[in-house]
């Protein structure tokens, strides 16, 4: 299969709690799948108490660069592209306001070096993100931006002629967490007589929540356990025992073998697969 994806992502590990299962099928099925990273996430908190120490707070940027190749590598990324970007943190912070965040970065240049990645590789699907997550993080609302900005620019021979010729993408899509898939895995586990882990999200989320986007589900139980070891890889950031592993496998293979996918911008209007990426 001669076919090529490209995933943008903001910080190491985003790749592994975003579509990582879905990204792993159709690496196996051969597709080259290539991840963009925009900054090394220098501004994120240690969230695994374990190695919450000073030597690995002090050289969180390369721990997380080495986290981020262990990951990409068990999803089935054949390449990594580091944007090199600093992690913008959240507003009002620090972070935020220095001069080398991705924020504060100037677009048209950032959109550049996207777009030279996109015509080289030229896939068929590119991953952004969506403007309404749960999380709004300021560098996740700039892919958002650059995502739909390059989905056009890369297919413009007028713009970025330097970035080589001119590439249109099919589709960009950005994985979502749907009201519907946080539902159905809660009952499930309030069914078996065990507590969520996403209570304190759906206390403020309708059942209905945002469900009536274009979405695509796409079928990837048998790889849940390959995102879920991509995603112990960032040690940093992800507690082995937190709420991401919470909910045993087998339920989720059971009641909601599913990612979620909103359809964000299309090269042309038709019938599009309903629980596919790719029209394979």
């Amino acid at each position: 299969m001669n076919r090529s994806l490209v995933a943008l992502h903001a910080h190491p590990d985003d790749e592994s709690s975003k579509g990582a299962g879905t990204v792993a099928k159709y690496a196996e099925m051969g597709v080259r799948c290539v991840l963009v990273t925009a900054t090394g996430g220098e501004a994120g908190d240690i969230l695994n108490p374990a190695m919450n120490r000073p030597e690995v707070a002090e050289n969180l940027a390369d721990i997380r660069r080495r986290e981020l190749d262990e990951a990409a590598a068990i999803i089935g990324y054949k390449e990594v592209e580091m944007l090199g970007y600093r992690d913008s943190g959240m507003p009002g912070s620090d972070a935020n306001r220095h001069p080398d965040a991705f924020v504060n970065a100037d677009f048209d240049e950032a959109l550049a070096r996207i777009v030279a990645i996109i015509r080289s590789v030229r896939p068929e699907v590119m991953l952004g993100y969506d403007d309404h997550e749960f999380y709004p993080h300021p560098d996740h609302l700039r892919i958002h931006d650059l995502s739909l900005a390059a989905f056009k620019a890369a297919a413009d021979p007028a713009r970025f002629t330097e970035a080589g010729p001119a590439w249109q993408i099919d589709r960009l899509y950005a994985p979502v967490f749907t009201a519907r898939r946080l539902y159905t895995l809660s009952d499930a586990m309030e069914a078996a007589g065990r507590e969520s882990p996403f209570t304190r999200w759906l206390d403020s989320l309708p059942r209905d929540a945002a469900d009536d986007r274009a979405l695509t589900h796409v079928e990837m139980g048998a790889y849940i356990e390959q995102a879920r070891d991509a995603l112990r890889a960032h040690a940093t950031q992800v507690d082995p025992n937190g709420f991401w592993f919470q909910i045993p496998t087998a339920m989720i293979r059971d009641v909601y073998p599913y990612e979620d996918f909103e359809l964000l911008a299309e090269s042309e209007e038709g019938d599009k697969p309903e629980h596919e990426l790719f029209s394979l």
